[in-house]
């Protein structure tokens, strides 16, 4: 769901991931219509940042608990 907001809607993608600020910028981005590709890029690639990192803290909580 993520990655479909972040290719269509860019900015509603950073708001998800909870990074406001990076969404307003890429807002602003994303008006402009050349902006929009990047946005787009930058999106996906927040969203799949935000995803690995939720990986690897659950990764860390499983096996702190093990210790």
């Amino acid at each position: 769901m993520r990655l479909f907001l972040a290719i269509f809607l860019p900015p509603l993608a950073f708001f998800t991931i909870y990074r406001p600020l990076a969404g307003f910028m890429c807002l602003i981005l994303w008006v402009t219509l050349i902006g929009w590709i990047p946005a787009a890029l930058w999106a996906v690639y927040a969203v799949s940042e935000y995803d690995t990192e939720q990986k690897i803290r659950r990764h860390e909580r499983r096996h702190y608990y093990y210790r």
